[in-house]
């Protein structure tokens, strides 16, 4: 086997079968039809002399060789980045285009504080924003839609995927929701097992709705879930109408007449904001200066 035999389209190949689980989903993924995903992966395993897949029922998995294979491929990959980003910096200097991928609650709190500071120090760099969900937001990462992305760290790849650099930003705490006239509204903190017997309003599915149910069971109890939304103006909506409780993140709250906003006590849950590149591409100057723009919005709220 030789230097030339390590082909980096095959191993972009092999290492979104990795990622996506299926061939199926691998063609899809790469626009390419399932069979010249096997196609390929056949000549790349043949070219290195080693098995790459094995059957496993019906499916495909990788074979041990596979991700040693892969292994030593994602410090190429890594490489590829820097030299993107070298040559990124060497053609454009200051100037260029960022995509960032970021949840909702991020976009007030953190990217427009980001941008408005980037226009000022920065206005050579373009920032492109991208609403997506904190888990949707990896894929668009890894895909190469975008170029840095905003998530929470319970709902993001951890620190040791070879993939990417992640980045913490902020710990968000979770504020309580009251309606006006609650028995603890006039309480400055209190605690969230108090709220044990109260009737909750979160979503029915994703993100927020685990983040409320861990926060809720690390305190003692699970919540009773009288009303489901997804959309902060709903949720706190029903909450001036006595219709329940909510947790909020405090980047989403905003002030409403009817609704008493109050700090938890001892037992406050707070939410874990990251940002990410894919790795190595850390090193480009315009991705470098939103990262620190962003890292100042964060140490400003």
């Amino acid at each position: 086997m030789r230097t030339a035999d390590w082909d980096i389209k095959k191993l972009a190949i092999l290492r979104a079968l990795r990622d996506r689980g299926t061939v199926t989903a691998t063609a899809q993924a790469l626009l390419m039809t399932p069979s010249a995903v096997s196609q390929q992966l056949t000549n790349l395993s043949k070219q290195l002399g080693v098995p790459l897949l094995e059957a496993h029922g019906r499916r495909v998995r990788l074979t041990d060789a596979a991700h040693l294979v892969l292994h030593h491929a994602e410090a190429v990959f890594a490489q590829l980045e820097r030299a993107d980003a070298e040559l990124a910096a060497y053609l454009q200097g200051e100037s260029g285009q960022v995509r960032v991928g970021a949840f909702s609650t991020a976009v007030p709190a953190l990217v427009v504080p980001a941008v408005r500071a980037l226009r000022t120090a920065h206005p050579g760099i373009t920032v492109r924003v991208f609403e997506a969900e904190a888990a949707e937001a990896y894929e668009l990462l890894s895909a190469g839609d975008v170029d840095l992305a905003l998530s929470l760290a319970a709902h993001a790849p951890t620190a040791r995927d070879p993939k990417f650099t992640r980045v913490p930003l902020m710990a968000d705490p979770l504020d309580v929701a009251l309606p006006e006239g609650h028995p603890l509204a006039g309480r400055a903190r209190p605690r969230l097992a108090e709220l044990a017997g109260e009737q909750w309003i979160f979503g029915g599915s994703g993100p927020w709705s685990e983040i409320t149910v861990a926060a809720c069971e690390a305190a003692g109890f699970f919540p009773e879930q009288a009303h489901s939304a997804a959309g902060w103006t709903a949720i706190l909506a029903m909450v001036e109408a006595g219709m329940g409780v909510a947790l909020v993140p405090r980047m989403a709250a905003a002030s409403r007449e009817g609704v008493v906003m109050r700090e938890l006590g001892d037992d406050r849950p707070v939410r874990h904001v990251v940002a990410a590149v894919r790795r190595g591409a850390e090193e480009a100057p315009a991705v470098s200066r939103v990262l620190d723009a962003l890292r100042e919005a964060a140490g400003e709220r």
